[in-house]
């Protein structure tokens, strides 16, 4: 009860200080030795100047306290204040929170393709910019005696189109594209030009189908000493897809096919082969590019 007391007596005496404040008067700030009662340091100032120092102290403190805050990692103690994992992990989820969002408008305009396939009506075309990080592949063409007959073949027959262009052009309409996956199952091999494998090697259950990833007609389906059993299909936009080792082809040369139609079966035919896979080309306008930048195997 005393305390309470004491501090309504300060409460009171302050105010009273601050009612009968006069900016004309002199004052005296001091310090002291609370044991000698020694005075170490004073400054005399009028009531304006004690005014005037007070304000700019608290504009000081408030100044540095927002300094200390903002710019020192000071701030990872306030609470509520994420950490630097913590804002690496907002990131992580905001870019995934993006893929998510592009990849579910590329299955919803896919379906409302199959739509009005189904309906009758022409599928709608859909413009796409490739992602800025992604480089153009260059092809050197360096032939070797272990090339395959196929690419021999496909360099000397200029109605399939496949002549060699070695112009830096980046591709732009085969991103907009929706490839179906020609088979699923686990990448074994990637795509590598300098190591001369202008395609990826995808390992499935034995027996398993392989599927037209887009619409178009048979051009090859043939057999070759080094990659057995082999179906080529030439799509619209100068698109060609070539299916390797398979165990038997189920069409021919000139037959229409549709994205997602069955062509052929894995297998593990052809002297260039470890296993029972499948090998899968992709060339655009002459160029092998790699398929894992557009179907998800």
């Amino acid at each position: 009860m005393d305390i309470m007391e004491e501090d309504k007596s300060r409460n009171s005496n302050l105010f009273k200080w601050l009612r009968h404040f006069n900016f004309k008067d002199k004052y005296r700030l001091g310090i002291y030795n609370d044991t000698t009662f020694e005075q170490i340091f004073h400054v005399r100032l009028r009531g304006r100047g004690v005014f005037i120092t007070l304000v700019l102290s608290i504009v000081i403190l408030i100044f540095g306290t927002t300094i200390l805050i903002a710019f020192t990692p000071l701030r990872e103690f306030i609470p509520g204040y994420p950490d630097s994992d913590t804002r690496r992990e907002i990131l992580s989820n905001a870019m995934k929170v993006d893929s998510l969002e592009r990849e579910l408008s590329n299955w919803s305009s896919y379906f409302d393709n199959v739509t009005r396939v189904v309906s009758g009506e022409n599928p709608q075309t859909k413009e796409a910019k490739l992602d800025s990080s992604y480089r153009n592949r260059r092809f050197e063409d360096s032939r070797t005696i272990n090339d395959s007959l196929l690419r021999i073949e496909v360099e000397k027959e200029e109605q399939f189109n496949l002549s060699i262009n070695n112009d830096d052009k980046r591709i732009k309409d085969i991103a907009g594209l929706y490839f179906f996956p020609p088979l699923k199952g686990v990448i074994s091999s990637h795509f590598e030009t300098k190591a001369n494998h202008f395609g990826i090697d995808v390992v499935a259950e034995p027996n398993a189908f392989v599927a037209s990833t887009l619409d178009g007609t048979v051009i090859m389906a043939n057999w070759t000493i080094e990659t057995g059993h082999i179906i080529q299909i030439q799509h619209q936009d100068n698109i060609i897809s070539i299916y390797k080792h398979n165990a038997k082809l189920l069409r021919q040369v000139g037959d229409l096919v549709k994205a997602g139609d069955v062509i052929a079966i894995v297998g593990n035919s052809g002297e260039l082969t470890t296993g029972p896979h499948l090998h899968f080309e992709l060339w655009y306008k002459g160029v092998p590019v790699d398929p894992e930048l557009y179907i998800i195997f």
